[in-house]
């Protein structure tokens, strides 16, 4: 959770707003089949249903400046250009996570967990 104070008072969002707004962010890029996720920690890595992509994504506050730095764990489709839609992702997130919260993106790290062949 992270609380942003201005003249007219206190604004807290809650972790969870920046997790989905990423997730939706990135499964919107052209190549990316939706988020990835595991059932147990050394388990093998699931397609996340819509409901439930934030699952596949950490968010981690620095109370310096302020800002937000966003992990996200996707899995792809076969022969897309990864360093492209990494690329992609990383600047599309970074947008809508900014313009939505007003909340500075430090960084978007992406995982590419697997590459879906059909």
């Amino acid at each position: 959770m992270i609380c942003i104070n201005n003249a007219c008072g206190t604004i807290t969002i809650n972790n969870e707003v920046f997790l989905n707004l990423a997730g939706d962010a990135a499964t919107n890029c052209f190549g990316v089949k939706g988020m990835a996720g595991r059932y147990k920690d050394s388990g093998p890595f699931q397609l996340l249903k819509r409901e439930s992509m934030s699952k596949g994504v950490s968010a981690v506050f620095d109370k310096d400046d302020g800002s937000v730095s966003l992990a996200l764990h996707i899995i792809v489709d076969n022969g897309v250009n990864l360093n492209a839609l990494c690329s992609s992702i990383i600047n599309e997130v970074g947008y809508k996570v900014e313009r939505a919260t007003g909340v500075p993106v430090r960084q978007v790290d992406v995982y590419v967990d697997s590459v879906l062949l059909n």
